[in-house]
């Protein structure tokens, strides 16, 4: 029998190989990255809301617990912005591989926003995730405005996880979800409309677009959105973070498949991807050793 942090751990896997797909929707789509976002999120929405009326889940929360879901809504909103803007100046590969900086954020971010102690082995591993994305960086200097995007927006996917992990030990996470994708429709439909954007134009999607946006917001998005937020009760938020720098690892290989030549990258760039993918195994190693010696 899998215990509940074996599953939880299998159950993010598959989280994150649905993410790796997310960059590739994120391609595919003609929409730039502002009405992309409002869109997925404002689908995501409404699909956890018929979710939430068949469950007969309970939306009441405390003041200050839907502001503070409101305010993670704007970090999480910003992160699927600059992510899918890193998209769009650069490319997948260079995006994701960038994006796995995450863990490195997330252990400094811990101990800084809850008092936690240090844990040194994490900063090193986060330190190999650094020499990974500098090897990118070295034989991908071109892609320098995607590479500043894709890192701004590890920070901000590390800065909702570690709040996020707090959230989801007292509230469910689908009303968590909620709130959250919420007030990032909120924050984003108010940009929108201080840019005159809200037209006819914008409402104006081609069948291809609107296809893919259904995928981008039901399983990439409410569903492995709730997911993940679920996953957090059982694994720490550097676990989480650490083990979605597979994401790049799916994502570049589903690039590949699908973009062939226009995402296939220099001999050096796949160096440092292999970085950051030892050094999600080693983090797995440790921690298992450590658990079979706390439990001996």
């Amino acid at each position: 029998m899998l215990s509940d942090n074996t599953k939880s751990y299998l159950h993010l896997h598959l989280i994150v190989f649905i993410w790796g797909f997310t960059a590739i929707l994120g391609a595919l789509i003609s929409l730039d990255a502002l009405p992309l976002v409002w869109f997925r999120m404002l689908f995501a929405v409404g699909f956890i809301a018929v979710f939430i009326y068949f469950k007969k889940l309970p939306l009441r929360v405390s003041k200050k617990a839907f502001l503070q879901f409101i305010f993670s809504g704007l970090i999480i909103a910003l992160h699927w912005f600059t992510f899918f803007k890193a998209i769009k100046v650069s490319n997948v590969s260079v995006t994701l591989a960038c994006l796995s900086t995450g863990a490195f954020f997330a252990s400094l971010l811990e101990p800084i926003l809850y008092g936690k102690k240090i844990v040194w082995y994490e900063v090193f591993l986060g330190i190999l995730v650094i020499c990974g994305l500098y090897i990118i960086f070295n034989v991908e200097g071109n892609y320098w405005e995607g590479i500043i995007l894709a890192l701004i927006s590890a920070f901000l996917s590390a800065l909702f996880a570690v709040i996020n992990s707090k959230f989801v030990k007292e509230h469910d996470a689908t009303v968590i979800s909620f709130y959250e994708l919420s007030g990032g429709v909120f924050f984003f439909s108010i940009l929108l409309l201080f840019g005159n954007s809200f037209n006819a134009d914008f409402f104006q999607l081609t069948t291809k677009d609107f296809v893919y946006l259904l995928i981008l917001s039901s399983v990439c998005t409410a569903y492995a959105f709730i997911a993940s937020t679920a996953v957090m009760k059982f694994l720490s938020p550097y676990t989480v973070m650490l083990t979605i720098n597979l994401e790049p690892i799916y994502g570049i290989i589903l690039a590949v498949l699908i973009f062939k030549e226009k995402e296939q990258m220099s001999f050096e760039f796949y160096i440092g991807a292999l970085i950051i993918l030892f050094t999600v195994l080693l983090n797995v190693i440790i921690k298992s050793r450590k658990k079979s010696v706390q439990s001996s």
